[in-house]
């Protein structure tokens, strides 16, 4: 199992290969066997090393083994593409441009290296050196495209498992949210009635309770007051629980926003509009209380003095994005997942419907809301609507 840890399959291979290549070649100076036995090293810990040190070094070490080879006529010129290739698989075009031309540098060195007296003819020594030049540029371009391609597949893939993994997201909230909903609308209803009968029984006591008993008016009030206010609490959650009937009309995003802050005096507010956002099919009014309340939680979560920032924004002309974004408390990573469930709160007045009931406004809408935090640094909430 250790060993498995440190030495990797295509680390075998390699192995396999570099002494392959020890074996058959026809040069047994020490100094070529080392220098091959230190490139073999090298690539089996070129990925634990940084990407231009490692090049480099490769381009070093088969110098070494070229000039005490034959020099100029030494045919392990041929390792040079493995440099080439490790940097055209890591690097972009100029990279790979860069690490080919320095292998063809590498080679091209041995010509200063022939005697005086002796010249490199054109045919068909010069022919064919010029040959590996070319190679060498033609194997690194080659590779290049191909690992190009290949990063291109790996981030489609990777935006798409974020898209999936955002919307299963989304499928999971929406399915909580429905069974919450139905939930609560039945648990509302059957607390509306003895509701009632203690609201009209707290109203009765206090007009037959005599005023020489101040204890038993105080207590009606009392009664009559949370009463209230409970009902105040079931309401709020049958209009999360209850389907919104959406009267959808074109409208202008920045004037919905522009009401929502006008609602909410007292929040410095700077205001990022893109213009040119096209009207979008919406029910404003619900469409309003869901900005007001972005806007309120992002101004209680900041610091005294502290901005809150509205801005929006086209998405590919399908899509407009309005973000609410503040420098506040932020929200812890265990969190995030969970701000959007009825009932969850980290506030101490508060009972956790606001978000929920917003979620599901946009939701109805066919669009999402998303956020984006940091404990400590503030919180970004995207609202997408679809045009």
């Amino acid at each position: 199992m250790t060993l498995r840890r440190y030495l990797r399959p295509q680390d075998v291979v390699w192995l396999v290969a570099f002494a392959a290549i020890a074996i058959f070649s026809p040069y047994r100076d020490p100094r070529v066997l080392w220098s091959l036995a230190a490139l073999a090293l090298l690539q089996i810990f070129d990925a634990r090393m940084a990407s231009a040190t490692s090049i480099l070094a490769k381009l070093a070490l088969i110098w070494v083994m070229i000039y005490y080879s034959t020099g100029i006529e030494s045919g392990l010129w041929v390792i040079l593409v493995l440099p080439v290739i490790s940097a055209a698989t890591r690097f972009g075009l100029l990279g790979t441009a860069t690490f080919a031309v320095l292998a063809c540098l590498d080679n091209a060195s041995f010509i200063l290296l022939i005697e005086k007296d002796k010249s490199m003819p054109w045919e068909p020594q010069g022919r064919e050196f010029s040959l590996r030049l070319i190679i060498l540029i033609v194997v690194g371009f080659l590779v290049n495209q191909l690992a190009e391609a290949s990063r291109r597949e790996t981030r489609r893939f990777q935006e798409t498992a974020a898209k999936l993994e955002t919307a299963e997201a989304q499928v999971r909230r929406s399915e909580r949210l429905a069974a919450l909903g139905q939930l609560t609308a039945g648990l509302a209803h059957e607390l509306r009635n003895p509701l009632g009968t203690m609201k009209t029984s707290a109203e009765l006591l206090s007009r037959n309770v005599t005023m020489e008993n101040p204890i038993a008016q105080e207590m009606a009030g009392y009664i009559s007051t949370e009463v209230d206010r409970t009902n105040s609490l079931i309401t709020r959650f049958l209009d999360f629980a209850r389907p919104q009937h959406l009267r959808l009309e074109p409208a202008d995003i920045t004037t919905i926003l522009d009401r929502a802050i006008a609602s909410l005096p007292g929040i410095a507010i700077y205001k990022n509009y893109s213009p040119g956002i096209p009207p979008v099919r919406v029910d404003a009014e619900l469409l309003e209380r869901v900005f007001s309340n972005l806007i309120l939680n992002a101004a209680q979560a900041s610091p005294e003095g502290g901005v809150v920032t509205v801005k929006t924004q086209l998405l590919d002309n399908k899509k407009v994005e309005v973000c609410v974004i503040d420098r506040g408390s932020g929200i812890e990573a265990k969190n995030l997942e969970s701000i959007f469930n009825p009932f969850f709160t980290t506030k101490p007045e508060g009972v956790g419907l606001g978000l929920a009931i917003c979620s599901k406004i946009v939701d109805e809408h066919g669009g999402h809301i998303t956020v984006e935090s940091t404990a400590g640094e503030g919180s970004v909430f995207h609202v997408i609507l679809p045009l």
